[in-house]
Order: C-alpha cells, then sequence, then structure tokens
C-alpha cells in the first residue's frame, strides 16, 4: 500500500492517496491502521493518518478523513489541511484555479490556495469563523470552574489551569502564562485536562506567551496524540484568544517548536487565515 509522509513544522502524518488508488476509501480498518503506522518505534511513525479521497459534498475538490495516532477520528488539522492542499495540487488531482482548491473536512469546507511552490511551499487557508459558545467546543457548564474575564474572553479554571475556550472546528484550551512549560510539565498536565469530565469529546491542550502586540510562542498537547511541534488550529486558537484577552494584534506570528506560522484574524466574525509551509519528507509502502 503506497503511502507519503509528509509535515507541517514538524507536525507529521501518513497520507494515503485515494484518487490513486481508490480501495482505500472502502477500507475498514483505517483507525487500526493510523495506530499501525503512527508508531514511531514499529511503524512509519507520525501524530496519524489522514486519507485524502475524492469529495463527497459539492464545491469541494478533494475530502480528507483524518486519524489521530490513538486512531480516534479528528475533526480538522490546519498543518494536515496545508499537506493535502500540496498533495492534491502537485499531483493535479485539483485545477487549483488561481491558485486556490477547496477541501472537504469533518469540520465543513476549508479554502486554501498556494502561495509559492518552491521548497517546502507556502499555503494559505481559510480556517472558518471561531466559536466561543460553549456548546461548539463543546464543554459542561456545570463541571467547569468560572476564573473571571480577560477583555473579551472568559476565562475557566480546568485541572489547575486557567484558560479560555476555543473552537476551530475542533476544541480547544488556550492558557497564556509568563514562561512556557517544559516537556515533561506539559506531559504531566495534558493527559488530564484533555480527558477532563468537562469535555465529554477531548480537547487540545495549549500553553502561550505573548512575547509582543505581533508575536507569540506556544506549546501543544493534542488530543488523541499528546506533545506535538506543531497545531495550525491551536496556533489561529492562540491568535483568538489572545486579540481577545487585548495581548495580540489580529495578525501575528505565532512560534511552535516546529517553527513559525502567520495567523491572521482580519475582523471579528470573519474566519482566521493561516499562513505555513507544507514538506513532504518521503514516499513509500506499507506491506497490507
Amino acid at each position: 500500500m503506497p503511502f507519503t509522509k509528509m509535515h507541517g513544522l514538524g507536525n507529521d502524518y501518513v497520507y494515503l492517496d485515494a484518487f490513486e488508488s481508490p480501495a482505500l476509501a472502502e477500507r475498514g480498518d483505517l483507525p487500526a491502521l493510523a495506530q499501525a503506522m503512527s508508531d514511531r518505534r514499529f511503524g512509519v511513525g507520525s501524530d496519524g493518518l489522514i486519507l485524502v479521497a475524492p469529495p463527497t459534498a459539492p464545491g469541494a475538490d478533494a475530502r480528507m478523513v483524518m486519524f489521530n495516532a490513538d486512531g480516534s477520528v479528528g475533526a480538522m488539522c490546519g498543518n494536515g489541511l496545508r499537506c493535502v492542499v500540496r498533495l492534491v495540487v502537485e499531483r493535479r488531482h485539483a485545477a487549483a484555479v488561481g491558485g486556490g482548491v477547496t477541501i472537504e473536512t469533518a469540520s465543513g469546507l476549508r479554502r486554501a490556495r498556494v502561495v509559492d511552490r518552491a521548497g517546502d511551499w507556502l499555503i494559505s487557508a481559510d480556517m472558518a469563523q471561531p466559536r466561543l459558545d460553549l456548546g461548539s467546543i463543546p464543554a459542561r457548564r456545570d463541571v467547569l470552574e468560572p476564573a473571571g474575564r480577560r477583555g473579551g474572553l472568559d476565562l475557566w479554571r480546568v485541572g489547575g489551569v486557567v484558560g479560555g475556550l476555543v473552537s476551530m472546528g475542533n476544541p480547544h484550551l488556550v492558557s497564556f502564562a509568563d514562561r512556557l512549560p517544559e516537556p515533561a510539565e506539559l506531559d504531566r498536565i495534558g493527559p488530564g485536562i484533555e480527558r477532563h469530565p468537562a469535555f465529554p469529546d477531548g480537547i487540545n491542550v495549549h500553553v502561550a506567551r505573548a512575547l509582543s502586540r505581533d508575536r507569540a510562542e506556544m506549546v501543544t498537547w493534542e488530543r488523541g496524540s499528546g506533545r506535538t511541534l506543531a497545531c495550525g488550529t491551536g496556533a489561529c486558537a492562540v491568535l483568538v484568544a489572545g486579540a481577545l484577552a487585548g495581548l495580540l494584534d489580529r495578525s501575528a506570528i505565532v512560534t511552535l517548536p516546529g517553527g513559525d506560522l502567520r495567523i491572521e484574524w482580519p475582523e471579528a466574525g470573519g474566519g482566521v487565515v493561516m499562513t505555513g509551509p507544507a514538506t513532504e519528507v518521503y514516499r513509500g509502502v506499507w506491506p497490507g
């Protein structure tokens, strides 16, 4: 079975191309396959698996189906989205009229455009409008502990951490701090918040620090994958939370362990735009 290893700032996935191998879209063992291929000792090694297939939604050029490293289904991945765009454009699965393509995801259609095809490629994607209501996260108000408000951002205390909640088509808790936790510290606090009873579907956990009005840094504990080098939707959530809290402007560079993303939220009520690289590592064949 052919596969492609790709990453966005080190947030790496195994990609299966169902345009070229249609039978892949019919496999019933994709969750188990995601677990096996994602294993960094006995598999390919990745944060998950993404199936790239012909679309089912009108107006889309391709469809992405995402599985986390633990085999659970993911709703959205910003770094994965950019890599899907590169794959379908580079292999001519989509015409990319004007450099743009539309990808069908579990969180809806996402429009993206290729900014630069040199090197690691540079791709800009409309990540849609952020949602702040608890129902969109989803989060249980009866379990959450209110922790006040900072600017326009409601704060909640969860597992000893205070942060705001943002949905980018998937759930995020963003906590701003004076320093970023060390990896061992993030490994300690991340799982408890990810699986906290307040979040019936789990949640992505981010600790961020505003360095200036137009720059922030962050670390991530991803739902279903653990500590990762980057999270595109998480960077979007950090920008939104930071702008609402009065810590960041609506356009900023967000630095993750794997590198930088440009995140823009031009206006309240509008969509968030993410710009960053999409890198192909290698292509291979998986037995089975």
